[in-house]
């Protein structure tokens, strides 16, 4: 969020603290993309603030509160409330103190991510389908005015890619659950109780090599019973949505257009060698 937007963000979320009885005199910004993390004080509470317009908070909320009934290692919610306060959705969660004097070890996140998806095929809740994230990709890329800086050729070569690599995901047919939709590690915390996943916005139902392609390589290589082709092809399909995204022209991630410049060549690089 740009400066003017963040501050009536952090506006909102103080004044849905205080409906809560929570005491917010102060809020430090954890994290600040399509939606702003917060940590207030002195109530020691995280702030979740997304526009309205383009936000999945209720289904986040209904998610993390439902696997957290079904001992899934996730983060607790303060309330199941999602508050709308103008043009921003608040919702709050506990404060977890990372632990910083070690690391997370590769078979403390994948024990972790099997608990999670273990929980997440006990949850019937409706979400979207994995495809839904990839034709949001499609209609970027053939959008010539969202994506103006896009050259022609690396236009049709991202469009070819997405639509061959939906189509072998989908007709892989292997099982399909509810995901996470971006376990990376941004998106698990360790904390004194063990590693907890958070950030449910992106969840979706699909197979579990989509989940594994957001998690480091090191992870998905030991996750049990994971068909390694359909691996492959979900890696290579995360990184053309994430390439397309860099390119659309209000995206605001850092140096987007650059990293948009090198994941085409990477994505270059990776079909080249599968097809070698």
């Amino acid at each position: 969020m740009q400066a003017s937007e963040a501050q009536r963000a952090t506006q909102a979320a103080i004044s849905s603290a205080s409906w809560l009885g929570l005491t917010a005199h102060d809020a430090t910004v954890l994290h600040n993309s399509n939606t702003l993390t917060l940590r207030l004080r002195p109530c020691d509470v995280l702030a979740r603030v997304a526009p309205a317009a383009q936000q999945c908070a209720q289904l986040e909320v209904d998610v993390a509160q439902r696997l957290a009934e079904v001992g899934s290692p996730v983060a607790a919610l303060e309330s199941p409330q999602v508050f709308v306060r103008g043009d921003y959705v608040v919702t709050f969660w506990p404060y977890y103190e990372p632990v910083t004097t070690r690391s997370l070890s590769n078979a403390e996140y994948v024990g972790a991510l099997e608990r999670l998806h273990a929980g997440m095929r006990r949850v019937d809740l409706p979400t979207p389908h994995f495809t839904d994230r990839v034709s949001e990709a499609q209609t970027l890329v053939a959008d010539h005015a969202r994506t103006p800086d896009l050259a022609d050729p690396d236009r049709v070569f991202l469009a070819s890619t997405l639509d061959r690599l939906r189509r072998a995901v989908t007709e892989s047919g292997r099982p399909e659950q509810l995901l996470h939709g971006e376990p990376h590690p941004g998106n698990l915390l360790l904390t004194q109780t063990g590693p907890l996943f958070i950030d449910f916005e992106t969840c979706c139902r699909g197979p579990i090599e989509f989940d594994l392609a957001h998690a480091p390589d090191e992870v998905g290589d030991h996750y049990p019973n994971v068909d390694r082709r359909l691996l492959r092809d979900c890696r290579t399909l995360a990184l053309a949505m994430i390439t397309a995204w860099r390119w659309d022209r209000d995206d605001q991630f850092p140096d987007g257009h650059q990293l948009g410049i090198e994941w085409l060549n990477q994505l270059r690089g990776k079909i080249s060698a599968q097809s070698g």
